[in-house]
């Protein structure tokens, strides 16, 4: 008995239910392992998260797959469907078109050597082995170079893991964007260097408990606007949030009991990502596209919260006096002006996610032509140590002293994700683009961060962003926002206004 259009697209629906099921049980074992599993549990749970992935893998390039896709793309082109499903389908087409590429066995043990890798690297890490992790990075990026082969290129190899988490975005348009900015920022780095002027202050390195971090924390994730009802907080090694369902958006930190002030900005990065999946459109649940746009577009939320608000006056006028009450001391001998010169302070550093605003990029960067490199076998895995070192020296002027502050710091290669890192600097482009267009619509955008009144800012980002979930590409949401496209200018001149005024420098030109 042939079914009506109605009855296929529940069972297309039902069947696209059952694999979004089985990658939040992959995300539950991924939350769990980065959060506190025990060390004699890797080797069996990375059996289990690479046999229930290969499962997903084997269910969107089925023939019962390719059946729905050309059934449903048949009434989408007829106008027969939602938007919701249209986008769907849409989405369920092009990881079709991209997995059947991949042979399923190569897929599995890629992601087999993804979860044994990402714990080994975190051992590495902490004991400052680089070579530890080298034959598990070797692997890795033998799997990525053998898929791009697979998936198939125009001009760069690199283009296919960029389009991956950003659609659109190309190395071409990559490089005019990243030269742009590095010939603005690399001298006015300089400029601050040689001002004479560092706002460092030792009680920011006084000892604060685990547990009064993990209170203030809260405290910020709770004023910001995040719902507890549909998340949690937790310890990790490397901070992330991880969406499960719309219910379920968790977020990590990580604490350091001599320095608290990591803790509290990279939660309320977090607090960024996750806010924008607690308020992506109820219409879209239990769909794929229930998700952010893209990596940057997250990351324009993520650092809008932590860097443009969170680290700007007008938030700490109001939550200043909060933070040193909770502190019992810490900060009572630092005024309001100094303390936002302190967690503004500009100057280079080895960690990536330490880094200040204005050097971030420059971290980004030298990530992003490391991977183009070794996608295309100019560089070998043994000579990263190395070659990390020189870049680092090259663009911030400093060396590594070891490796767990150097190459090992990050954990995206353990997990293959190669074509990430230019997300976060875009992200904090399309951030400062977005805060110049709220300044225009909401006229009182000062005074809503100077009183804590977030939800109205929230309010803004669920209409305007969140909402959209994945139905939206990047660019096309920048453009419905902000009226243009990426305009690296909002940036530029962010930047260059923010650190000139804080570090009394001569007036730079407007670059907009």
């Amino acid at each position: 008995m042939l079914m009506s259009l109605k009855e296929y697209e529940a069972s297309f629906l039902e069947y696209v239910n059952k694999m979004l099921n089985i990658e939040e049980a992959i995300g539950v074992l991924y939350w769990d392992l980065r959060t506190g599993a025990p060390k004699n549990s890797f080797k069996q749970r990375s059996n289990v998260i690479s046999q229930l992935s290969a499962d997903v893998f084997k269910m969107s390039i089925s023939d019962e797959m390719a059946h729905y896709l050309i059934t449903m793309e048949e009434a989408v082109s007829a106008g027969k469907c939602s938007v919701e499903v249209e986008k769907t389908v849409n989405y369920l087409r092009k990881q079709y078109e991209r997995n059947t590429k991949i042979p399923v066995e190569e897929f599995e043990a890629f992601v087999k050597c993804q979860a044994i890798s990402e714990s080994v690297w975190a051992e590495a890490k902490e004991e400052n082995n680089f070579a530890k992790f080298e034959p598990y990075l070797t692997e890795i990026i033998g799997y990525k170079r053998k898929f791009v082969e697979y998936l198939g290129y125009t001009t760069c190899k690199y283009d296919t893991y960029l389009d991956e988490y950003e659609p659109g975005m190309t190395v071409q348009k990559l490089d005019e964007i990243f030269s742009a900015v590095r010939n603005k920022i690399v001298p006015l780095v300089k400029a601050i260097s040689t001002s004479g002027k560092s706002f460092e202050k030792e009680e920011m390195k006084s000892f604060v408990s685990k547990q009064k971090q993990k209170e203030i924390c809260e405290l910020f994730l709770t004023t910001l606007g995040y719902n507890f009802d549909a998340g949690r907080l937790d310890p990790t090694a490397h901070p992330f949030a991880t969406s499960l369902n719309l219910g379920d958006v968790r977020v990590t930190t990580k604490y350091h009991e001599n320095n608290f002030e990591k803790a509290l900005f990279s939660t309320i990065h977090e607090c960024g990502h996750a806010l924008y999946e607690q308020n992506i459109s109820k219409d879209l649940e239990c769909l794929p596209i229930a998700q952010g746009a893209s990596l940057g577009i997250h990351e324009s939320q993520s650092l809008l919260y932590e860097k443009v608000i969170g680290q700007s006056y007008e938030f700490w006028k109001c939550n200043f006096a909060n933070l040193k009450e909770q502190l019992n001391g810490v900060l009572d001998n630092i005024t309001l002006d100094e303390f936002y010169k302190v967690i503004n302070n500009s100057k280079p550093s080895f960690i990536r996610i330490e880094a200040d605003e204005l050097t971030y990029p420059l971290h980004v960067m030298i990530r992003y032509e490391i991977e183009k490199d070794l996608l295309d076998g100019k560089i070998q895995v043994n000579e990263l140590p190395s070659i990390w070192n020189k870049k680092m020296e090259e663009y911030l002027g400093i060396v590594p002293a070891t490796d767990r502050e150097g190459v090992l710091q990050d954990v995206h290669w353990s997990m293959g994700h190669f074509g990430y890192f230019p997300t976060y600097a875009l992200g904090a482009m399309y951030a400062a683009q977005i805060k110049a267009t709220m300044e225009k619509e909401l006229p009182n955008y000062n005074e809503l961060i100077e009183t804590n009144d977030f939800q109205t800012v929230l309010d803004w980002l669920r209409v305007n962003i969140h909402q959209y979930g994945a139905t939206k590409k990047p660019q096309e949401i920048l453009k419905d926002v902000t009226g243009e496209e990426l305009n690296v200018n909002y940036y530029i001149d962010y930047l260059e206004t923010k650190y000139s005024s804080l570090y009394e420098l001569e007036e730079v030109n407007k670059s907009i």
